[in-house]
């Protein structure tokens, strides 16, 4: 006997209108229990909403562009003696923390005791650890690459940042030639290159294992799994090793999402083989205009290749406004081959002489022949892969564990932090958690109550935001005023070039309070910094425009916006209402 039931948007985390950037099935399709259904794009990361069932696709009833939230359905499906709606996963019951005395050592093994373990040693995880042993903890970290420093350091935001530098500079010498200073066209040594981005990975990976060193902090190389409550087994090169602790925090991370339909070719690349720069493509197809596929993209252009972005949505980096991405659209269209928006690649398919990518889509061109492709569609938490159902650790559908504001999951003594506890998946954001966490295990009263996250694409122009976005704002009804300084009124930014940039700050409507600013031109990931500064410390649009700042600089254009805001602009003539 066969049953419809609804298949609904399950718990998100904080987020609201979401929007649907790809649906993965239609009617008639038969899905298993876990099959991906519709795929949805926040800011930095996408996610996966998976089946809650195994049975046949009834009807469709979300398309792509529609928002979503907690319960929105998205489908209806045919199973087999079905309940009417799914049952709600049953959350394991809170594992009361023991004394040390009571954790005994598993059979068979090398065995090692902890106040505290860290799960993973990216930005998140080494700061949980080394603050913990600053308070008197004996910690074991553990991490399953040859080096600390997780994704970030060794494979993400240090090495990009590292080339994207090479990648300024030689944007740079190009643009000062219509000043009237030329240079040749760059020779570039790709091995040199490499080596520069190896060494500075190197320099900061290193630095850690000395802080390690330092605090007495014990790593294990090795991939760990809890087996218990109290226990993690820990497969390491030189055989398997049982840790017992009294506390644990969880800093696993997230792994890039891949496109199963897309065949397995070492031409076809994720952000982790981007940055290995095997070679300069002539041709390069950056699937996803986010963050991350971007800055690849001005890499690889500035160091030769032709590049062509597809973005499904309607702008490149969703979750900005979109006054504030124009201008790096308006700059990059001129450089690159082409910028597909709501265009989907659906199909890629390996040939000798490259890989050949089929579009849909309103601006969908023919096939086209590229010799790369980055694949950059986000990233997904790693909290499924952690056996953490023998701790008892509760773990949503996409991976993610919720956790308090003292970063502690449903068992009292284990904690999380990072990419696998939700939105936004960033490493200052890791930090803060980490060592919210390891105080509280050191019996420090401490919580995680960040009022915003700054976000930052380190494109060329770079864009930066922080707090609530126009966007957001007019979606929530929420009273704001606007204030928007053109940087060709900036003695600094006609200087060097970047009249194109601009500042926007959003003002509470009744308190003139900051609630939301964003940048779009050079250094705009370091100006945010005063706009995250005066949201935490409740400033006002006077607090910053009777701030003086330094002149000539780009962190004046905070205070014009700000002036602007107040009717006091000198440097701008705004006609009296």
């Amino acid at each position: 006997m066969s049953k419809i039931i609804e298949v609904c948007v399950p718990d998100i985390g904080d987020f609201n209108n979401v929007p649907v950037i790809e649906v993965l099935v239609k009617a008639g399709d038969k899905v298993e229990k876990d099959a991906s259904l519709v795929t949805l794009e926040s800011e930095k990361s996408t996610m996966e909403i998976p089946s809650s069932h195994a049975g046949t696709v009834k009807s469709i009833k979300l398309k792509v562009g529609d928002k979503v939230i907690k319960g929105s359905e998205i489908l209806t499906l045919e199973v087999e003696d079905a309940p009417t709606a799914p049952a709600a996963p049953e959350t394991p019951s809170p594992v009361p923390a023991v004394e040390q005395t009571a954790v005994a050592p598993m059979a068979g093994g090398q065995h090692i005791h902890a106040d505290v373990v860290v799960l993973g040693a990216g930005p998140g995880g080494y700061t949980a650890a080394f603050r913990a042993a600053d308070l008197g903890k004996k910690v074991v970290l553990v991490e399953r690459h040859a080096s600390l420093g997780g994704v970030c350091l060794n494979v993400g935001c240090i090495p990009s940042k590292a080339l994207l530098h090479v990648a300024k500079v030689i944007s740079e010498a190009a643009e000062v030639g219509a000043h009237g200073v030329k240079f040749g066209k760059p020779e570039v040594d790709i091995d040199q290159v490499r080596g520069w981005k190896e060494n500075v990975v190197g320099r900061l990976t290193g630095g850690l294992s000395q802080l390690a060193k330092q605090r007495n902090v014990q790593v294990i190389r090795g991939r760990g799994q809890f087996i218990s409550p109290h226990h993690i087994k820990v497969e390491t090169a030189e055989g398997e090793m049982d840790v017992s602790f009294d506390s644990a925090v969880i800093a696993a991370g997230s792994q890039v999402v891949n496109i199963p339909v897309f065949p397995e070719d070492p031409r076809i690349m994720d952000s982790t083989g981007a940055l290995a720069l095997a070679e300069v493509p002539k041709r390069m197809l950056v699937i996803g205009g986010g963050i991350i596929g971007l800055e690849m993209a001005t890499v690889y252009h500035a160091l030769g290749s032709k590049i062509t972005v597809v973005e499904l949505g309607e702008q490149l980096i969703p979750g900005c406004d979109k006054d504030i991405v124009k201008p790096l659209h308006k700059k990059i269209e001129k450089q690159y081959e082409a910028i597909l928006l709501k265009t989907k690649v659906a199909a890629l398919e390996a040939k000798k002489d490259g890989i050949l990518a089929t579009f849909e889509g309103g601006n969908a061109p023919a096939p086209q022949l590229f010799d790369r492709v980055l694949v950059a569609v986000g990233r997904r938490p790693n909290g499924k892969l952690i056996g953490a159902e023998h701790a008892g650790v509760a773990v949503n559908e996409q991976g993610f564990i919720p956790v308090d504001k003292q970063q502690r999951t449903n068992v009292p003594h284990i904690f999380a932090i990072g990419d696998v506890v939700g939105q936004p998946m960033l490493a200052h954001k890791a930090v803060h958690e980490g060592k919210v966490a390891a105080e509280v295990i050191a019996g420090h009263k401490a919580a995680f109550d960040a009022r915003t996250i700054p976000s930052v694409a380190y494109t060329d122009p770079e864009v930066a935001w922080m707090g609530v976005t126009e966007t957001e704002a007019k979606a929530q009804g929420i009273e704001y005023e606007k204030a928007s300084f053109p940087w060709a009124a900036s003695g600094r930014a006609l200087s060097i070039g970047a009249d194109y940039g601009a500042t926007k700050l959003l003002l509470d409507k009744e308190t003139r309070r900051i609630i939301g600013a964003a940048i779009v031109g050079p250094n705009a990931g370091e100006l945010i910094a005063e706009a995250v500064l005066a949201l935490e410390m409740g400033a006002d649009a006077q607090d910053i425009g009777l701030t003086i700042h330094p002149h000539p600089t780009l962190s004046e254009t905070l205070c014009f916006a700000a002036e602007m805001a107040e009717g006091t602009i000198t440097d701008l003539y705004i006609k009296r209402r």
